[in-house]
């Protein structure tokens, strides 16, 4: 949000500093008097640091200082994106095309800088084999190694598999540089199957009606 300021007669405080428009420092005086002096010079009466004693008041163009202002804030917020959290759903006993598929899904919302929840459900007696749900979780984090890092290793809730992966980082080339060779892999920050652990809370028991 814009920052508000008071302008002309809005300003409450019977004395101010003021300061001209080119900066130079034009000294204490009454409200009135620093109004009529912009008036003057067909500019406003600023207050820009309300908290100071005198309140400190500028001579400008409010017009122009309020444009120059939400320029600034449209071009700060270009700059930010907020990581959303999405989910991508999976079956422990979920097929090759499926799998290279969803795989595809995930890619396609780390490259959007999203943090992507992957998730796998049991139904019934599935729960029994969670190996299954794990080894999918590994595949997709081998697959995508270079591009994600792990925020949340593979841990139950519920009936579920899950674990969070993040983009990583992009660090800028630096001048001088040599690129890596093209038949070697870099180093992975991302986990990679033997660093994806095994879910950190006991399994779930498979329902005794299953059982039977």
């Amino acid at each position: 949000m814009a920052r508000q300021y008071r302008v002309n007669e809005r300003i409450t405080s019977p004395q101010v500093r003021v300061i001209g428009d080119d900066g130079s420092q034009l000294g204490v005086m009454t409200v009135a008097q620093a109004i009529s002096m912009a008036h003057d010079q067909d500019v406003d009466l600023v207050e820009v640091a309300p908290n100071s004693d005198p309140p400190v008041c500028r001579l400008l163009d409010y017009g122009k200082l309020r444009y120059l202002t939400a320029k600034k804030d449209r071009e700060s917020k270009k700059g930010q994106k907020s990581t959303e959290l999405r989910e991508v759903r999976f079956r422990p006993n979920i097929g090759s095309h499926d799998l290279e598929s969803k795989t595809r899904k995930v890619r396609e919302l780390i490259k959007d800088g999203s943090k992507v929840k992957l998730t796998v459900r049991f139904r019934g007696r599935e729960a029994a084999h969670q190996q299954l749900g794990l080894a999918v979780l590994k595949r997709v984090a081998d697959d995508l190694r270079d591009e994600v890092r792990l925020e949340k290793p593979p841990s139950l809730e519920g009936r579920a598999l899950y674990m969070i992966l993040l983009p990583t980082p992009q660090k800028p080339d630096k001048p001088g540089e040599k690129a890596e060779p093209a038949n070697e892999k870099p180093e992975a920050a991302a986990p990679t199957q033997e660093s994806v652990p095994e879910p950190t809370e006991q399994k779930v028991e498979e329902p005794a009606d299953a059982k039977a």
